[in-house]
């Protein structure tokens, strides 16, 4: 126990803690008196639809510049619907700036409709300031005696379904950096957003979305008044004039390592150890029944059947030797059950190889995109132990293609979730959203499945049908022995369903923060407790697929090839059952496209996931029935 209290200790004080959050040997941009720090703009989001937009392309606000420069983007970036480009505001070190006019836009009656939409969808935007997004401050505390600021990451376009935020105050954090690199250091960016009618009565309205200090407010443009009309957007044609305002103020308290923790939003950590103490729970009562197995009822059988001279003792209820003639017969379906298994692998790997990065501090909310750059990256190099583990078992099965198999492991899972992606991104596409995945990164998949994944899969198919065929004890009867009619509670529709529960009992409150992170546009940053979960979630699958499989071969029934798949795999069915439950009572989304894009995203995750917990279940499953089958004597 107490290994096991100081192994919990030690992952959580991992990154599950709202520590610094920075790529490893990283180093900050020091910015001298003078320098022009550029701002990027990135798009616009809610958490009302997961339909984003180009902020750049937005046709109601100032157009970029002439000279704007598209940033860089990784390949996850493209996919969450990034879209980075220059701006046109001026950040100079050093220089507050008490208003600046950005530009005045005409907006013809359809756009000034479209950004009346946006502001009725609580539509917030994200600009970009050395890789800090943009944020809006509001008070944790209970009051203004207790203060704990945290951020908010973008801030709203508008408010009140039709006044638009035409000034920003942008407030810079900054950190004197002392030594031979000296400057700053910007540590914090803030946006105040408020809407006025400059043009018409030249006066501001002097009001906060959020509640932050009042003293930090100002007037653009400069008059001693504190009232002033909104700047509203309707069905006519409207001149709005956006202005600015710059602020650098130094804070003492914030440094350029932990500068993200404001952005992390806090979770009660208790909650995170009831789930640990809830998975630990159930993982310690299937370990007990797999151990009752092991040590005491197949222990009893092996000996039992061992000995010639206690034959006749043998224990009815106990008959799972009586199957021995028929428990390695090829199943149905053998080639489809080697590209499922393989695929399983892959997606396994990709997995521990993301949670070991995650853990590493590599992959974090500062490395937009990191996760599914990374993630699609591993997949891709996976799709070697995809091929070397479907051969073998494609080899068991006595198959006369091994590169055949291959290739239907490689394309089979890749090929169903790019046409779901195809087909979803149609629809994407009709709503001229960021999200829309360009020709030229669908090109850049297809290159990475078929120039990468597939001649890896071959590569690996090729070594694991050089491998010795995986020895099974015992030889198969050529006629297959009848099974019994199994009792109500040992039908394959009970089992699995009942079989599948556990693993979702394992994960479902730490699921809650997950769903929460991909749906409602909030950091996740929990990895430590996460490692923890996956770990006891691979353990779950394993014990529940050999409680089940075992007890099916006691019943006779030695058809445990596919039902050792689908035991831990079914789980999934409940994962989507609780993200229609989240739909329901957390989103707010009523419109077609929107819903259309959170079902079929929730479906492709839960296939990925039945997948590997699938392929989890059958692996040690495979391993146990013939660890089994050759501790006994069979004539």
């Amino acid at each position: 126990m107490a290994v096991l209290a100081t192994f919990f200790a030690a992952i959580s004080s991992l990154p599950s803690t709202t520590s610094a959050f920075y790529i490893p040997g990283l180093s900050p941009t020091v910015f001298r008196e003078g320098d022009s720090v550029p701002l990027y703009v990135n798009k616009i989001f809610s958490e009302k639809s997961p339909l984003p937009y180009a902020y750049a392309d937005l046709p109601f606000v100032c157009a970029p510049p002439k000279n704007a420069k598209k940033a860089w983007l990784n390949l996850g970036e493209v996919l969450r619907g990034d879209r980075i480009s220059t701006s046109d505001y001026e950040l100079i070190v050093g220089q507050d700036i008490k208003c600046k006019i950005l530009c005045t836009k005409r907006v013809s009656a359809e756009d000034a409709a479209l950004a009346r939409d946006f502001i009725a969808n609580d539509y917030n935007v994200e600009w970009i300031v050395d890789n800090l997004p943009g944020a809006t401050r509001y008070n944790l505390g209970d009051g203004q005696a207790n203060k704990q600021w945290r951020y908010r990451a973008g801030f709203p376009l508008g408010k009140s379904n039709s006044n638009i935020h035409n000034h920003v105050t942008i407030r810079i954090l900054y950190q004197n950096q002392q030594g031979p690199s000296n400057g700053k250091l910007i540590v914090g960016f803030e946006v105040s957003p408020y809407s006025g009618n400059w043009l018409n009565t030249k006066m501001m309205l002097h009001s906060m979305l959020y509640s932050i200090d009042q003293g930090d407010s100002d007037l653009c443009p400069e008059d001693p008044l504190k009232v002033g009309a909104f700047q509203t957007v309707s069905d006519k044609e409207v001149d709005i004039q956006y202005t600015y305002s710059v602020q650098w103020i130094e804070d003492k308290e914030i440094t350029w390592k932990n500068r993200w923790n404001l952005y992390l939003v806090s979770t009660d950590v208790q909650v995170h150890w009831y789930s640990i103490v809830n998975s630990i729970v159930i993982m310690l009562f299937l370990t007990g029944l797999v151990s009752l197995i092991i040590m005491r009822t197949l222990k009893k059988d092996i000996a039992i059947y061992s000995e010639e001279e206690m034959k006749d003792e043998q224990d009815e209820g106990a008959g799972w030797k009586l199957v021995h003639g028929d428990v390695f017969r090829t199943p149905k379906y053998s080639s489809l059950l080697c590209a499922v298994i393989g695929s399983g692998v892959q997606i396994l790997v990709m997995a521990i190889s993301i949670i070991i990065f995650a853990l590493l501090g590599i992959l974090n909310p500062s490395y937009r995109g990191g996760f599914v750059s990374f993630g699609l990256f591993f997949f891709v190099f996976a799709g070697a132990f995809a091929g070397y583990y479907s051969a073998r078992l494609y080899k068991v099965f006595r198959g006369i293609s091994w590169t055949k198999n291959a290739i239907i492991t490689s394309t089979l899972v890749p090929g169903f979730l790019m046409t779901i992606v195809f087909l979803l991104n149609l629809f994407v596409w009709s709503k001229n959203s960021s999200n829309a995945i360009p020709f030229g990164t669908f090109f850049a998949l297809v290159v990475m499945w078929f120039g990468i994944s597939l001649p890896l899969s071959l590569i690996g198919a090729f070594f694991g049908q050089r491998k010795a065929v995986i020895d099974h004890p015992g030889r198969t009867n050529q006629i297959p022995r009848q099974i019994p009619e199994p009792i109500w509670y040992m039908r394959p529709r009970f089992t699995i369903a009942l079989g599948g529960l556990l693993p979702f009992a394992v994960i479902f409150i730490e699921l809650f923060y997950m769903l929460k992170s991909i749906w409602e546009d909030q950091y996740y940053y929990m990895f430590g407790f996460l490692s923890l979960v996956f770990v006891i979630l691979l353990i779950t699958c394993v014990e529940i697929s050999i409680i089940v499989t075992y007890f099916q071969l006691c019943d006779e029934d030695y058809n445990w090839w596919w039902r050792s798949f689908f035991v831990p795999a079914f789980s999934a069915v409940y994962i989507f059952l609780y993200s229609l439950v989240y739909f329901t009572k957390q989103l707010s989304i009523h419109h077609f496209v929107p819903g259309l894009i959170y079902f079929t995203n929730s479906l492709m995750i839960c296939i990925v996931y039945a997948l590997l917990t699938g392929a989890t279940g059958f692996i040690s499953t495979y391993w146990f029935v013939r660890r089994i089958y050759s501790a006994v004597k069979i004539d």
